[in-house]
């Protein structure tokens, strides 16, 4: 997988760390990918989501400040939009709906989001 599975792609952030949102923004942007985002709030996501109208791929931080990203999920699944979830929890405490989704531990290699994303 190269960087030019990344180039052209709308891909959207969420994650509530502000310095490992801000890292992934800049890896995907010099990648090629047009990132929205990064958002750390469900709402911020959700609102962001509902006003695109092409997304390609989203990476998803499972815990924003307490909140849990399902709902988000939830919605990409509605849309048929691939996404990962970029965390430090254990599978363990996902959601059995969310066991088959590729969970990356942080920080992520976006080369490697970019093939779980787009190589399907």
């Amino acid at each position: 997988m190269s960087e030019k599975s990344l180039r052209g792609r709308r891909v959207l952030v969420v994650e509530d760390d502000y310095f490992l949102a801000d890292d992934m923004r800049a890896e995907f942007e010099r990648a090629g990918a047009e990132v929205l985002g990064p958002v750390g709030r469900v709402k911020e996501a959700l609102d962001l989501l509902a006003s695109c109208e092409r997304l390609d791929g989203a990476i998803l931080d499972i815990n924003l400040s307490g909140e849990k990203v399902y709902d988000v999920a939830e919605a990409l699944e509605a849309r048929a939009i691939p996404f990962v979830f970029a965390t430090g929890y254990d599978p363990e405490i996902i959601p059995p709906q969310y066991a088959s989704v590729t969970r990356y531990e942080k920080p992520v290699e976006p080369m490697q989001v970019g093939k779980a994303l787009f190589s399907r």
